[in-house]
C-alpha cells in the first residue's frame, strides 16, 4: 500500500512539488492502480502466447533508392561557414 511518505518520496524523485491535498489524492490513485495490477496478476495466462504488439505489424519501409539531389556547391553558398564539404556549426557538446 502506498502511503503519504511514499508519495512524497516519488514526488521528490520526479522533482515535483505537491500540495498537501494532492498527496492524499495521489496516494489513493496509486493504490487504485496497484489494486488493478493485482487483478491482472491473478489472470491465468499460461496458455496465451506472448504478444509484442496488439496489432499485426509488417515492415512498411520503402526500398532505398538513390535519387538526384542539389549540387553541394549551390547548397554551401547559403551557409555562413563551411569546411568546403559541409556546414560548420558551433560545438554544443563538450567532453
Amino acid at each position: 500500500m502506498v502511503d503519504r511518505d511514499e508519495v512524497k518520496r516519488v514526488a521528490k524523485l520526479a522533482m515535483l512539488e505537491l500540495k498537501e491535498d494532492q498527496i492524499d489524492k495521489f496516494a489513493a490513485q496509486f493504490n487504485e492502480i496497484l489494486e488493478y495490477m493485482e487483478q491482472i496478476n491473478e489472470l491465468d495466462l499460461s496458455n496465451c502466447e506472448a504478444a509484442f504488439h496488439i496489432t499485426e505489424l509488417q515492415n512498411v519501409f520503402r526500398e532505398d533508392e538513390v535519387k538526384p539531389s542539389m549540387d553541394r556547391d549551390v547548397i554551401l553558398k547559403n551557409a555562413p561557414e563551411t569546411d568546403g564539404e559541409s556546414f560548420k556549426v558551433p560545438k554544443v557538446i563538450e567532453r
